[in-house]
């Protein structure tokens, strides 16, 4: 028996990402950001979330897309985790797509990387869209270090940097 399951749709560049809308705290417009000095680049800086410091991850760059125009603003889609709540930064915001287990597949062979070892699976939607599953755990391991650093500058006033 195939069960649905709600998930939370963004737009990166020609990709159709989502999550399971269970893991998704809110999604918000732009938020300005403080820079954390010498974190890797998938750290795009820190945002004030109602006075809660959280990390920002560029997806952009996790996924090895070329880098979005400075016109252009980043969403955020704030996940819990274990570890705290985390904003990653989507070009897009989509809608709450319900989609059936059955039409879950792997990766297909031809994502390359960094994509595929960021992906968890695909739904189709229809005959010409792919829903690519994202697995949170992987996007977030950052390199240790980075996200060290990220969490001991937290204490950072915002806008300094």
């Amino acid at each position: 028996m195939n069960t649905e399951r709600q998930l939370c749709s963004f737009r990166l560049g020609d990709l159709l990402l989502g999550l399971p809308v269970s893991c998704v705290q809110e999604v918000l417009r732009f938020q300005q950001m403080t820079r954390v000095p010498m974190a890797c680049g998938a750290i795009a800086g820190l945002i004030n979330l109602r006075g809660q410091i959280v990390t920002a991850v560029d997806l952009r760059q996790r996924f090895g897309l070329p880098a979005r125009p400075a016109a252009a603003e980043p969403m955020n889609v704030v996940v819990r985790t274990a570890d705290g709540i985390v904003s990653l930064l989507v070009d897009e915001i989509g809608d709450v797509l319900l989609v059936d287990d059955g039409s879950y597949e792997a990766p297909p062979a031809t994502l390359r990387q960094p994509a595929r070892s960021l992906i968890r699976g695909v739904h189709k939607l229809d005959a010409r869209r792919l829903l690519l599953l994202l697995e949170l755990d992987r996007v977030l391991a950052i390199d240790a270090t980075a996200h060290e650093q990220a969490a001991r500058r937290a204490g950072q006033p915002l806008g300094a940097g």
